[in-house]
Formats: structure tokens, sequence, C-alpha cells
């Protein structure tokens, strides 16, 4: 007898980031794992006091401006980390850790060019951050394993 559980994409099956169903779906699954860190669930819950009824769209749209070119979004990225940097500020193991679960997220399930382009600019925009608001010379850790 072969017992089988739920099918789990892998790079060889998994889909691109090719439609905002698919962006929905890795916003909501990562921030899903933001809220229950140990690490990064106080800085979005208690410092930041997100609204994620609100937050989780302007994600969503964020991120289809940044894989699919849609127009939509409409924020100062900056300036709403750096109101929460002033208040808590950011260290190093901060941007290591978000980064790890945004990966983590995308490679579960998705792989393409949208999928790399997500983790690229991902990387980036937390190195600006980085160097912006903590003067930290922050970049991805190496992924670990085959």
């Amino acid at each position: 007898m072969t017992v089988t559980g739920p099918v789990v994409p892998t790079v060889a099956t998994a889909r691109d980031l090719d439609t905002r169903t698919d962006i929905h779906d890795l916003v909501v699954a990562f921030y899903r794992e933001i809220v229950f860190d140990d690490l990064l669930a106080p800085v979005f819950g208690e410092v930041a006091e997100v609204d994620w009824a609100a937050h989780i769209p302007k994600l969503i749209d964020y991120w289809c401006r940044v894989l699919l070119g849609q127009p939509g979004y409409a924020g100062a990225i900056f300036d709403t980390h750096r109101h929460v940097h002033d208040i808590q500020p950011f260290t190093a193991g901060h941007f290591d850790r978000w980064y790890e679960l945004w990966e983590a997220s995308i490679d579960r399930s998705w792989s393409g060019p949208n999928a790399d382009t997500a983790k690229s600019h991902a990387a980036l925009i937390s190195a600006v951050l980085a160097r912006r608001l903590a003067d930290l010379d922050w970049h991805p850790r190496p992924p670990v394993g085959p």
C-alpha cells in the first residue's frame, strides 16, 4: 500500500509568479509566517501596529507592480520603514530573518524568472533599507543545502 500526502510543488513542477492570484497567495503565506515568528512578529504587531486588512492589499499591489508591471501601488517604502526603525531600530537579524522567510515562501511553491526576480528585488530593497536606516552592510546569506 502506498501512502501519499499533499502534493508539494518542487522546482521541477512549481509555477512561476505569473498572476495576481499567485502574488496574493505568496504575500498571504509569507505574512502568515511573519505573524508567528518570534523575532519579527513583535516588530510588525507591537512596534509597527500593522493593520493587516489594509497592509496586505498594498503589498499585493506592490509586488504586482514589480513582477507584472501592473499599476496600482502608491506608497513610500522608505518612509514607512523609517518610522518603525525610529521606534525600534532594525538589526541585521531582522533583515536576515525577513529575507529567509521570504525566500522560503517563494521556494515552497514557485519557481521561474518572476520568482527569481521576487527574491532578488527583496534582497535589493532589504540591502538599501539596511544601509539607509541602520547603516548596515547587509546582504542575504547564501542558501544552505543542495
